[in-house]
């Protein structure tokens, strides 16, 4: 099971990585993906995309274009509404 890092984030950072969690899930339930589908697309852990999903990761800028990839968007679309 994933740890919880909220500790080492400050509130601000942990609202902005909610934010993109929720919007990671938005896109992927759009494009009809499961978590397991997007994880394998993206060559990432199952388990990742949730800890994404829940806001609990701090995702690297070469996961966030994987994932824009994958979801067929652009980086700008990630981070709207964050």
């Amino acid at each position: 099971m994933p740890t919880n890092n909220s500790h080492r984030y400050s509130a601000h950072e942990q609202e902005i990585m909610k934010k993109m969690g929720l919007r990671v899930r938005q896109l992927r339930e759009a494009s009809s993906l499961s978590q397991e589908k997007l994880a394998e697309l993206a060559h990432v852990h199952r388990t990742y995309i949730s800890t994404i999903e829940r806001g609990q990761q701090n995702i690297s800028l070469t996961i966030l274009i994987r994932l824009a990839d994958v979801l067929g968007v652009s980086l700008a679309t990630l981070f709207e509404d964050t």
